[in-house]
C-alpha cells in the first residue's frame, strides 16, 4: 500500500556552501509540481521591536534566531497534506514582512538551512538528510558577494560578522551536525555523479509513496 505522506528532505551545510544550488537541482529536476520549498532562513524572528542597531547586533547564526517551534508545526502540517503560510523575512532591516507566502503540500518537502541537522525536533521529520560540504574560503567569498548583492550589507558589517558569529556558530553547531547526514555532497550541486544518485532515490521515494514517476 502506498505512503501518502510527504517524503521530507532537508539539505543543509555552511553558509555560501551551495545548499540552494543543490536544492534548485532538485527542484529543476523532480519538478517544481511535486515539491513544498522551504528555506529555514524565511523563520527568522521579527526583531522590529528593536532599535535598527541592536537588530544588527543580534547573533542570526545560533539556533534561538529561529522560530524553529513554528517550522516544526509547518512540517507536520504538510505531511498531513495541508498548506501552510510561510514568513517573509526581510534580511535587509532583519524584520518580518506583513505578507506571507503560502505553500501547497506535495509529494516532497524540501527543507534548506544550515542549522536544520542541529535541531532534534527538525531531524525527527526528515527522510533523507543531505549535507553540502565545501572549504570554508571558498563559503565567505560566496557569502560576502550574496550580502553585497542581495542583502545591502556593508563590506566592513559583512567581514564583522562572519568573524564574530558566522565563523564560531559553524563550529559549535553547523559542523558538527554533519554526522546526522544520509549523504555528504562535496563541491554542491556541480558534483554530477552524487546529484544523480540524490535525484534517483528521490523518484524512486516519489513513486514508492505516490505510484507517480516524477519528471526526468
Amino acid at each position: 500500500m502506498n505512503d501518502p505522506s510527504p517524503i521530507v528532505i532537508g539539505v543543509a551545510g555552511g553558509t555560501g556552501s551551495g545548499k540552494t544550488t543543490v536544492s534548485e537541482r532538485i527542484l529543476a529536476q523532480i519538478g517544481m509540481a511535486y515539491i513544498a520549498y522551504l528555506q529555514h532562513d524565511s523563520y527568522y524572528y521579527d526583531n522590529s521591536h528593536l532599535p535598527p542597531v541592536d537588530r544588527a547586533r543580534r547573533n542570526y547564526d545560533h539556533p534561538a534566531s529561529l522560530d524553529t517551534p513554528l517550522l516544526v508545526e509547518h512540517l507536520r502540517t504538510l505531511r498531513r497534506g495541508e498548506a501552510v503560510d510561510v514568513p517573509i523575512y526581510d534580511f535587509a532591516t532583519h524584520t518580518r514582512q506583513k505578507e506571507t507566502r503560502r505553500v501547497e503540500s506535495a509529494p516532497v518537502v524540501l527543507l534548506e538551512g544550515i542549522l536544520i541537522f542541529a535541531e532534534k525536533s527538525l531531524r525527527e521529520l526528515m527522510d533523507i538528510c543531505i549535507y553540502v560540504d565545501t572549504d570554508a574560503d571558498i563559503r565567505f567569498i560566496r557569502r560576502f558577494d550574496r550580502d553585497v548583492k542581495e542583502r545591502g550589507r556593508t563590506p566592513d558589517s559583512i567581514i564583522r560578522q562572519y568573524l564574530e558569529t558566522v565563523r564560531p556558530m559553524h563550529l559549535e553547531f553547523v559542523e558538527p551536525s554533519k554526522r546526522y547526514a544520509d549523504i555528504i555532497v562535496p563541491q554542491g550541486g556541480h558534483n554530477a555523479v552524487a546529484m544523480e544518485m540524490i535525484l534517483a532515490r528521490i523518484r524512486a521515494l516519489v513513486v514508492e509513496r505516490s505510484g507517480e514517476a516524477a519528471r526526468r
